[in-house]
């Protein structure tokens, strides 16, 4: 028998799948952490939970008999994916069980600032009939701007135009084509977006790039009265931004079921005029509950029962030999599109690999399929891995051809990755120094050698005297340090274009990239984030089950 313990609340439809199964035997264990979290994982071949629990690095040492690890809902911040990773547990969530509830949420606290729903209600309690206080504004008309258009983002649009709303959106990686199809007109950039919204919700994941996304400076380019709506994630909007914007008068209202720190019962939001906020009720309907009950433990099913993996958030589909001989070509490509996805932010429409030299024996397909996790890591609010990306890089009609030649051009291998946005296109190519070092060792029409990890600025300039050293300078006011730089020149003469890939020790304060995008020679500079060195996907940890 295999056993499996539950470790938070779940509906009992999901359980009576477990009882059904036959040769699966199932414990309820609620509420346990540390010392008592830890022993029972170690009892159990697979579990269960929810938000509630909080499965750590320390929760997870040492255990040799836990196989999986399925989240009933999206996010998996309760648990150590990659100290999973490293114990060989696949990490399963189920994505799409919460979408209606979620999109539902946001409606519902969107119609409730509208109408003045609470005051006026608290009003009433208070023994008084105010209905000149409470005069409302109606959706039909106005204007929704969507940050964030995976499934949540897409729900909200559908029920924002059935209410007669106009729809902005913005995300990166959505065709425009398939934003029209959907009766949303994109913008290219949230600067475009901010200015005409009178309502804004955000449906993205909380990462390095979108923390704090929503600022003093991104409230300022907003329309006075505008209404502020968060059901995602907590640390999207600076809530102490927030706070000033209502207090000014700028912001009209704001709503929040996500915040920064959360169980959160005392914040300075609350019982300013204007404001609602629930306590992370999104996903709490007894539908969602139901729905991600009987998925996560179908899942579970389904993998003890035929070893199917779906919704992994740390599995490669590999045997640990094959993944073995790829996985240094793995974390190539996938920090290739980490790097496409973030030097340009206007939606690709197609992609274009070629893969040149001894790489172009191995299997391609999952090397593509890398670049697409890559691609698409920062703008999803689900995992992506190995298994999803092909299929998501599909659904939002994004073009992946491959190109293979056995030819060995300056390198013994070499991948080159080109993304199309409408009528203008980006290249970058990388090798692999050693098995497991990668590099960039060309961007657009310049060649360089630079390492492809940590904080890189990468600037484009005229190739004069005094550039780096202007751009040092700078970084040395705000205390930011250069480890490494590496410059290229077009066609390698001098005076004409050049690029400079500068790895930094931390990352840049805006004041700085401002500043260095004042120098006359420069034309461009862009702040990209990828993994320190030997940091793997999470997906790239883990071959087979255990």
């Amino acid at each position: 028998m295999v056993k499996v313990v539950v470790l938070d609340p779940i509906s009992p439809e999901g359980l009576k799948l477990l009882e059904s199964a036959g040769m699966i035997e199932y414990e309820v264990r609620t509420g346990l952490k540390g010392e008592d979290l830890r022993k029972t994982l170690a009892e159990f071949d697979g579990a269960i939970c929810r938000s509630g629990v909080k499965i750590t690095a320390d929760a997870l040492e040492g255990n040799k008999r836990l196989k999986v690890i399925v989240r009933a809902g999206v996010g998996t911040d309760n648990i150590d994916t990659a100290a999973a990773t490293r114990q060989g547990i696949i990490v399963m969530n189920t994505p799409g069980g919460n979408t209606i509830a979620t999109a539902e949420h946001t409606m519902a606290l969107m119609l409730a600032l509208s109408r003045n729903i609470f005051p006026a209600y608290k009003s009433l309690l208070e023994g008084k009939w105010e209905r000149h206080q409470f005069m409302g504004t109606e959706l039909c008309g106005k204007t929704l701007g969507i940050i964030g258009l995976g499934r949540v983002g897409q729900a909200v649009a559908e029920r924002a135009l059935a209410f007669k709303m106009k729809v902005l959106g913005y995300d990166p990686f959505l065709p425009e084509h398939r934003a029209r199809e959907l009766g949303i007109r994109t913008c290219r950039t949230l600067e475009d977006l901010f200015p005409e919204v009178d309502y804004l919700t955000v449906h993205t994941p909380l990462n390095e790039q979108t923390r704090n996304m929503i600022d003093r400076p991104q409230i300022q380019m907003m329309k006075k009265g505008v209404r502020i709506i968060n059901c995602a994630r907590g640390g999207i909007i600076n809530e102490d931004a927030l706070l000033e914007g209502l207090e000014s008068g700028h912001i009209g209202g704001v709503a929040l079921d996500v915040f920064t720190k959360e169980p959160c019962t005392n914040s300075p939001l609350f019982g300013k005029p204007n404001v609602l906020c629930t306590p992370h009720l999104g996903a709490s309907t007894e539908e969602a509950q139901t729905n991600v009950a009987i998925e996560a433990c179908e899942l579970l099913v389904d993998f003890f029962t035929t070893g199917a993996v779906r919704n992994s958030v740390n599995m490669a589909p590999l045997d640990p030999k094959t993944l073995e001989g790829l996985r240094g070509y793995l974390d190539l490509v996938y920090r290739l599109g980490l790097l496409m996805a973030q030097i340009d932010r206007e939606p690709p429409t197609r992609c274009k690999i070629r893969y040149q030299g001894e790489v172009a024996n191995r299997d391609t397909r999952l090397l593509s399929a890398a670049f697409a996790a890559g691609l698409l890591q920062h703008a999803l609010e689900q995992s992506v891995n190995l298994v999803n990306a092909p299929v998501l890089l599909q659904q939002r009609g994004i073009e992946l051809a491959e190109e293979r030649t056995t030819d060995i051009g300056d390198f013994a291998s070499q991948v080159t990755v080109e993304v199309f946005r409408n009528d203008k296109s980006a290249l970058a190519a990388g090798a692999l120094f050693g098995k497991s070092l990668p590099r960039l060792v060309q961007k657009g029409a310049f060649r360089l050698e630079s390492p492809l990890e940590g904080t890189m600025l990468i600037m484009y300039h005229r190739d004069v005297p005094g550039v780096i050293g202007r751009v040092g300078e700078i970084f040395g006011r705000h205390n930011v340090n250069i480890a490494f730089l590496s410059l290229g020149r077009a066609e390698n003469k001098p005076g004409g274009e050049a690029i400079g890939v500068l790895a930094l020790d931390s990352y840049p304060p805006a004041e700085a990239i401002a500043e260095i995008l004042k120098l006359e020679p420069i034309h461009r500079a862009t702040v990209v984030v990828l993994p320190p060195r030997g940091e793997l996907p999470p997906w790239l940890g883990v071959g087979m089950p255990k």
